[in-house]
């Protein structure tokens, strides 16, 4: 079983309008309420693909029961309970245009961190493979994902790791390694202090730098050049075909259900770096966010090349 991390979800509200207008009323017809937050896209491709995942992270008030009664019954919930009230996210699709708005969500008290981290270290024994994703609630300090790895790996259990910024840099300069990352270039040089392009090269570079020694798997999206990868000591490169754009939201999280599958199944690096790539490029192809359709995976599987270089 994959266990699905997601500290700090939220209520994802999707307001489809013709035009916003702007100081008056706009009356919305046909509104959609899922259970948001990068973990939980996560969860919700596994679950569609088929595997078994558990889902956990923080939820609190009638928001938070809401979210978990939206959550598919094939997923097992085992979230932990906070004060603090669950968050409201709203995208407001508006012709081509999305507008967001996006709740900080809840302040969680320190004794609810602690809680959660023996909560989270009871789960590892029933589970093969952790994915980690997403934003830090206010309250956790900036080194939490830090010390949900150093458990996970205590337990002898692989995480893929799906965060950025303070918190992902906390991790790398921590003794304490989660197997896989999947940095984008902009992360990348957010990281390194300095600009990354897509030469591959150049990557191969990078990705040899102190900062991410001990890291098993570095996987960077190339967008419509596909990826490039470093495991251990060996890079890829994943050519992709071109397919047509719906929703590009979300992919990131189906390429990361991916990399846990093939984790979880011990798949071959270029089965998983395929399988990765399909369900990140599915979920392109449809409207709803951290959603494929699995029809379509097999013909995309096939046209997808992976090549060490």
């Amino acid at each position: 079983m994959i266990l699905t991390v997601t500290m700090n979800p939220s209520i994802d509200i999707s307001y489809p309008l013709d035009e916003l207008k702007i100081d008056t009323v706009n009356r919305v017809v046909d509104v959609t309420k899922t259970a948001g937050g990068k973990g939980l896209n996560v969860t919700r491709v596994l679950s569609e693909f088929g595997d078994p995942v558990a889902a956990t992270g923080l939820v609190g008030g009638k928001l938070g029961e809401y979210l978990v009664e939206n959550i598919d019954d094939k997923v097992t919930k085992c979230f932990f309970s906070i004060q603090g009230e669950t968050r409201n996210c709203i995208a407001i699709l508006h012709g081509e245009n999305q507008t967001e708005v996006l709740e900080k969500g809840p302040e969680v008290l320190e004794q609810e961190g602690q809680g959660f981290l023996a909560h989270f270290e009871k789960l590892l024994d029933n589970v093969e493979v952790v994915a980690i994703s997403g934003s830090l609630p206010a309250g956790l300090p900036v080194n939490y994902y830090a010390q949900l790895v150093k458990i996970a790996n205590n337990a002898g259990k692989p995480v893929v790791l799906d965060c950025s910024g303070a918190a992902l840099e906390a991790v790398l300069e921590s003794p304490h390694k989660p197997t896989v990352i999947k940095p984008n270039n902009e992360e990348l040089s957010q990281l390194l202090g300095k600009e990354v392009s897509k030469d591959l090269d150049e990557l191969k570079e990078v990705l040899q730098e102190p900062l991410f020694v001990g890291i098993e798997w570095i996987i960077v999206s190339l967008g419509a050049n596909g990826a490039f990868a470093k495991h251990g000591d060996t890079f890829y490169k994943v050519d992709i075909p071109r397919i047509q754009v719906v929703n590009p939201v979300g992919s990131g999280d189906s390429t990361v259900a991916g990399i846990s599958s093939g984790l979880l199944h011990k798949e071959s690096d270029a089965e998983l770096l395929i399988k990765a790539n399909v369900l990140g490029m599915l979920n392109a192809q449809e409207k709803m966010t951290g959603h494929v359709n699995m029809a379509n995976y097999q013909a995309l599987y096939d046209q997808l090349i992976v090549k060490e270089v």
